[in-house]
């Protein structure tokens, strides 16, 4: 099926599921930095094998849909509320990092959590957090983590994740 457009609430009785080989995303290994749109990334499980990635979100945009050219006429209105990208770790962190535009933060939580069970959660302010840094150990980011990042307003993401760590338990979020 191609691109549909629904405006309005859609109602499914018996549930929507995706599946198939365009619902993962693989990031190339080696990457080093990649700024992430909309079209090709949201909505999928991006898996990642690079160790030391540097992901940029794409800039949020809550610019009003208006009536004459609203969601039904015009599918590329460039709002991106709402949308989610979702990053599963399949190689541990060295210096893997997701990071916002500027002026743009993080609202949210996140676990890290030890081999041995110990478990942390870290807030994310939302006024002055802009990255995820996990390192593999004390932030976070051994294989089988994962951190999912939706566009909640004009100004912040929330973020959500279970990261694994190792030694003494560190946040994973920071400014910059």
């Amino acid at each position: 099926m191609a691109l549909a457009t629904f405006q309005g609430p859609v109602r499914s009785l018996n549930g929507f599921y995706s599946n198939g080989p365009g619902c993962i995303i693989n990031l190339p290994d080696n990457t080093n930095t990649i700024t992430l749109d909309v079209p090709t990334y949201a909505g999928r499980v991006i898996r990642t094998n690079d160790a030391t990635l540097v992901i940029t979100l794409p800039t949020l945009d809550a610019s009003a849909n208006p009536v004459q050219s609203g969601p039904g006429s015009d599918p590329n209105n460039p709002n991106n509320m709402g949308v989610s990208f979702t990053f599963a770790l399949q190689t541990a962190a060295t210096t893997w990092k997701v990071i916002t535009a500027a002026s743009q933060y993080l609202l949210g939580s996140a676990l890290v959590f030890d081999a041995s069970g110990v478990t942390s959660g870290f807030p994310a302010n939302g006024t002055s957090i802009r990255s995820v840094n996990l390192n593999g150990t004390t932030t976070g980011g051994v294989a089988g983590s994962y951190v999912t990042f939706t566009a909640l307003n004009s100004t912040q993401w929330l973020v959500s994740g279970v990261v694994i760590g190792s030694g003494t338990i560190a946040t994973p979020f920071a400014t910059s």
